[in-house]
């Protein structure tokens, strides 16, 4: 079997799934990886046989999707190229994780392309809605990589086509200790923004993972360092607590380490508001931003915050399989006394 397994190259979280789907794949079939996408920290090891530019959102600086910046580097005349450049119809199967161009190849020559994605989970009319619609998110989130079958990952199963999330090997052999720091990632806020605000919790220790940022530095209580996979899992591994935004890897590696968890939506994507209603429902406290007003609710949270309870197992090939056995249907020759 000939498989194309497509990825979403904004933010990491897709990426950070790859690493555990990818091999498990490439046990059951011949597999192409294509990506599309800008904004890549992580280091594959595995080759990349598509690289598009595709259609990524760029984050801003002040705690949300920088729409402008979004639409300006958006090129559709490029975006139609590429589309036009994907050979999905050589493939028996296409496996499509959130990712726009090898979707709209499919959309156009008729291809099935199956959605295994956590998108494919948030859509759902089971999971919980956030109090405000978002009529145009939704239809982005809708659109944005239309697939013809969908299977998901969420924090719970809402459904019988949702599942628990991928936790990656390198997150489950962690050894879980409490160092007594807090780990951050707000890839939507500069640094300059997350020093002033979480400087004024004066003791606490903050280890920030930023976006923005190439060099390590420390400013009074809070510690500045570009991404970095393996530090950033040590980290949370060994923290007493998570503050990041409503994403999804994270917050589900946050919850499967046992460690408290405080998210901030990122304003303008509506999946992080759906995100964070789901958390929202498990008892995990959420605030819309990092403004003063919200002061309380985090100085609460490092004092009394709790962990919430979770059962994620290590289910991924048996996903990977159910996927492949409903949707790969080779075509074999008839028995001869069939054709007779």
């Amino acid at each position: 079997m000939k498989l194309l397994y497509a990825i979403q190259g904004t933010g990491n979280g897709h990426l950070s799934r790859s690493l555990e789907i990818v091999p498990l794949l490439q046990q059951m079939a011949d597999v192409d990886i294509l990506i599309s996408g800008t904004q890549v920290d992580l280091q594959l090891p595995f080759p990349v046989k598509y690289r598009f530019n595709g259609f990524g959102f760029i984050f801003g600086k002040s705690g949300g999707v920088d729409i402008w910046k979004t639409f300006y580097k958006a090129s559709f005349r490029k975006f139609l190229k590429e589309v036009n450049k994907v050979p999905v119809e050589e493939y028996d199967l296409v496996i499509n994780d959130f990712e726009p161009v090898s979707a709209w190849a499919c959309y156009v020559k008729n291809k099935p392309c199956i959605g295994l994605s956590h998108q494919a989970a948030v859509l759902s009319e089971d999971v919980p809605k956030p109090d405000e619609s978002d009529m145009i998110g939704k239809l982005i989130l809708k659109n944005y990589a239309p697939t013809t079958s969908q299977y998901g990952f969420h924090f719970r199963r809402f459904d019988e086509n949702i599942f628990t999330p991928v936790i990656r090997k390198q997150v489950r052999e962690q050894k879980i200790t409490d160092k007594g720091h807090y780990t951050v990632y707000l890839p939507a806020y500069d640094d300059k923004r997350l020093i002033e605000r979480l400087s004024e919790f004066k003791d606490v220790e903050w280890d920030v993972f930023s976006k923005h940022n190439k060099r390590v530095s420390k400013h009074k209580n809070v510690s500045i360092q570009p991404i970095n996979n393996e530090k950033f899992v040590k980290s949370v591994a060994q923290s007493a607590g998570v503050l990041c935004g409503a994403g999804f890897e994270t917050p589900a590696e946050a919850l499967f380490l046992g460690k408290k968890l405080l998210v901030i939506p990122m304003k303008g994507q509506y999946e992080q508001q759906l995100n964070a209603a789901a958390l929202k429902a498990m008892g995990v406290p959420v605030i819309k931003s990092l403004k003063p007003k919200h002061n309380e609710t985090i100085q609460n949270w490092l004092e009394s915050g709790k962990v919430i309870g979770v059962d994620y197992p290590d289910n991924t090939k048996q996903v990977l399989e159910l996927v492949i056995n409903r949707h790969y249907h080779p075509v074999t020759s008839a028995p001869l006394m069939q054709r007779v």
